[in-house]
């Protein structure tokens, strides 16, 4: 980690792992629908609401954006109404508590 940060890597290393993992859920999710239908919906949920409250938890600023990725990219599965009432409050609060942690660095 050191040598990222010595070398200015980070921002591409985000940007790349950032395109593998919306590259590799795609499909997944698109599969996933296909095999087992709309039902597996809650899946993705739990797995992106873990992914999110990992993020916060993680100091590491490389670690916590690409659970936060992981996260959303979870959240590609999830039906729309829950999309636009219940998710962006999550990150609400992740944006409080990642404000209040660089605020205190």
């Amino acid at each position: 980690m050191e040598f990222l940060a010595q070398y200015n890597l980070t921002g591409i290393v985000i940007g790349i792992a950032t395109f593998l993992i919306i590259g590799i859920f795609h499909p997944m999710v698109t599969k996933g629908e296909y095999y087992f239908g709309v039902k597996i919906w809650w899946l993705f949920l739990v797995m992106g609401i873990a992914a999110v409250a990992g993020s916060i938890a993680v100091r590491h600023i490389l670690w916590s954006t690409l659970l936060a990725v992981w996260g959303a990219s979870s959240f590609m599965a999830c039906p729309p109404y829950l999309m636009t009432t219940v998710l962006p409050v999550m990150f609400l609060i992740q944006g409080r508590a990642s404000t209040s942690t660089s605020a205190a660095l």
